[in-house]
C-alpha cells in the first residue's frame, strides 16, 4: 500500500492499535513521573526563589537545551527510521553525539561570561557553565532511548528517564529548601543526566561504541536535513527567553518563565507522548507498506483532546498563578495566551513526526524555518510592549502555521481526514464552554485566587467536566484505547 494510502479499521485495530496504545501509555507513565517531578520542582523554585533568581535559571537551562540539540542533531531519529543494523548504528551515533556533545559543552563553560553579559544576565554565566558539563551525559542516553523508542518498548524507559527526573528532583528541592538558590536546579540537572545513562544500562539497553561507514553516512545525511530543524525548533521554544531578558531584564524572565513552565505541562505531557510513538510506528508501518491517514487522523484527535481539554483546565484557572504569591500575579494573562500556542505546537508537533518518519524532512525543515523567522520578527516588534504581547506572538505564529502544516501533509497523502480534524475541534469546543459555564456560575464556591485547596478543587471539577464531554465526544476512539490496552 502506498505511504498515503488509508487504513481500514481493521487494520489499525489488529495491527497498530496495540502497540501504539501500550506505547503511549507506557510513555505517559514515563512522562506523569518525570514531568511530575518536574512540576514540583517549579511548584518549590516558585515559592522559594525570587523571580529575578528564577530568571536566571531559565536563561541557563535556555542556554542548555540549544546546546543538547547540537549535539544531537537529529541523530536518534536514524535509529528509528533506518533499513540497517539498529546496534551497529546506534554504536556509531554514540561516538558521532558523544563526540560532539563536548563541543557546546566546552563552548558554554568557554563563553558563558559573554553570552550571558550580552543577555544583561552576567549572573547566569557560572550557572550556564555548571549546566554544560550535563551535555555528554544526555547525549549517551539519547542513543540509549532511539533503541528503546524504534522497538517501541517505552517500557525500559520508566528506570533512566523518570528515575533519573525524580532523583534530580529531590536534589533540586533539597539544595533549595537548604538554601542554595538558583544552584540547586542546575546542580539537579547534572544529576539527572549523569544517572540516566546508567539507569539504562541497568535495564538492559547497553550500547556499544563502534564505528560503521555506511552508518554514519546515513547519519551525516539526515542531520544535514533534520538536524537544522531540530536546532531550529529549540530556538523557537527558547528564543522569548533571550528576548525578554535583553529587552525587559531577569525580572521579566522569571514571571515569564513561571508562565511557560505551567503552560508546558500538557505539551510534554500529551503532545510529546504521542509524538514519541508516532514516528517509530509510522516508519514501521511504512517499511511494511502500510498507509497512513487514518492514522494520523487519529492521533490528531487525541491531541486535541487531550492537550484541549488540559489546556482549558489551565487556562480557565490562570487567574488562580497567585497560590505561588502575589509576585507571580503578572503571569496570569501571558498564561492564557500561553496555553492557545501550546496546543497549537501540539499539533505541530505531531504532525512534524510523520513527515519525518515518511521522509519528507526537507519540508519539516521549511516549516520549522518559517516558523522560527515569523517568531523572531514579531518578538522583535513586539517584546519591548510586555509579557502579554510576547506570549500573543507565540500564539498567532503557532496558529498561523497549523493550515500550513496541514497542507503539507496532504500534499503527501498523510493529513489527517477533515472528518476527523472538526469532530476533534468540535469536541474540545463543547468542552471548553461547558467549563467555562461552570467557572463562571459557580467559581466564586471555590474560594479566593490565593488559595491553594481552591486552585485544587477547580481545577478537578474543570477536568471532570470537560473529560465527560470529550469521553462523549469520542466514544470510539475511547473504546479503541480499551481494545489496544486488552492487546
Amino acid at each position: 500500500m502506498a505511504a498515503g494510502g488509508r487504513l481500514r479499521g481493521p487494520e489499525w485495530t489488529d495491527v497498530t492499535s496495540g502497540l501504539a496504545v501500550r506505547g503511549s501509555l507506557w510513555l505517559f507513565l514515563v512522562n506523569v513521573v518525570s514531568k511530575g517531578s518536574q512540576a514540583v520542582v517549579t511548584l518549590v523554585l516558585a515559592a522559594l526563589l525570587t523571580s529575578e533568581a528564577l530568571g536566571l535559571v531559565a536563561l541557563a537551562v535556555a542556554l542548555v537545551n540549544i546546546g543538547q540539540v547540537v549535539q544531537s542533531m537529529g541523530v536518534y531519529d536514524v535509529v528509528s527510521r533506518t533499513a540497517g543494523d539498529p546496534r551497529r548504528v546506534a554504536g556509531t551515533l554514540l561516538v558521532l553525539s558523544a563526540g560532539a556533545g563536548l563541543v557546546p559543552a566546552l563552548g558554554l563553560v568557554a563563553a558563558a561570561g559573554p553570552v550571558a553579559a550580552a543577555l544583561g544576565a552576567p549572573g547566569a554565566a557560572p550557572l550556564v557553565r555548571l549546566a554544560a558539563l550535563s551535555l555528554p551525559f544526555s547525549a549517551v542516553a539519547g542513543v540509549q532511548m532511539g533503541l528503546v523508542h524504534r522497538d517501541l518498548d517505552f517500557r525500559r524507559r520508566l528506570l533512566p528517564d523518570a528515575g533519573g527526573a525524580v532523583l534530580g528532583a529531590a536534589v533540586t528541592v533539597g539544595l533549595a529548601v537548604a538554601g542554595a538558590g538558583p544552584y540547586s536546579l542546575v546542580l539537579g540537572l547534572l544529576c539527572a543526566a549523569v544517572a540516566a545513562p546508567l539507569l539504562a544500562v541497568l535495564v538492559g539497553v547497553r550500547v556499544r561504541p563502534g564505528w560503521d561507514a555506511a552508518a554514519a553516512g546515513e547519519a551525516l545525511r539526515w542531520i544535514a536535513v533534520v538536524g537544522p530543524g531540530a536546532l531550529v525548533a529549540v530556538l523557537l521554544v527558547n528564543v522569548d527567553y533571550l528576548a525578554v531578558a535583553r529587552v525587559l531584564g531577569t525580572e521579566a524572565v522569571g514571571v515569564y518563565s513561571l508562565a511557560y513552565r505551567i503552560a508546558w505541562v500538557p505539551y510534554i505531557m500529551v503532545a510529546v507522548v504521542l509524538g514519541g510513538v508516532v514516528l517509530p510506528l509510522c516508519a514501521r508501518m511504512l517499511r511494511e507498506g502500510r498507509g497512513l491517514s487514518d492514522v494520523v487522523g487519529r492521533f490528531t484527535v487525541a491531541v486535541l483532546a487531550l492537550t484541549g481539554g488540559l489546556y482549558a483546565v489551565v487556562a480557565l484557572s490562570a487567574d488562580r498563578v497567585v497560590v505561588f504569591g502575589a509576585r507571580w500575579a503578572g503571569a496570569a494573562v501571558p498564561l492564557v495566551l500561553l496555553c492557545a500556542y501550546g496546543l497549537g505546537i501540539s499539533l505541530l508537533h505531531v504532525w512534524y513526526q510523520v513527515l519525518k518518519a515518511a521522509g519528507h524532512a526537507r519540508r519539516y525543515l521549511l516549516l520549522e524555518t518559517t516558523h522560527l523567522v515569523v517568531l523572531v520578527l514579531g518578538l522583535f516588534v513586539g517584546t519591548r510592549f510586555g509579557l502579554v504581547v510576547v506570549a500573543s506572538v507565540h500564539a498567532v505564529t503557532a496558529w498561523v502555521l497549523v493550515p500550513v502544516t496541514w497542507r503539507a501533509l496532504a500534499r503527501h497523502g498523510l493529513a489527517p481526514p477533515l472528518r476527523s480534524l472538526g469532530r476533534g475541534v468540535v469536541g474540545l469546543v463543547v468542552a471548553v464552554g461547558c467549563a467555562a459555564v461552570v467557572v463562571r456560575s459557580v467559581g466564586g464556591v471555590f474560594g479566593p485566587r490565593g488559595s491553594v485547596a481552591g486552585a485544587v478543587v477547580q481545577g478537578v471539577v474543570l477536568a471532570v467536566v470537560c473529560g465527560l464531554v470529550l469521553v462523549g465526544a469520542h466514544r470510539g476512539l475511547v473504546r479503541g484505547l480499551v481494545r489496544g490496552v486488552r492487546r
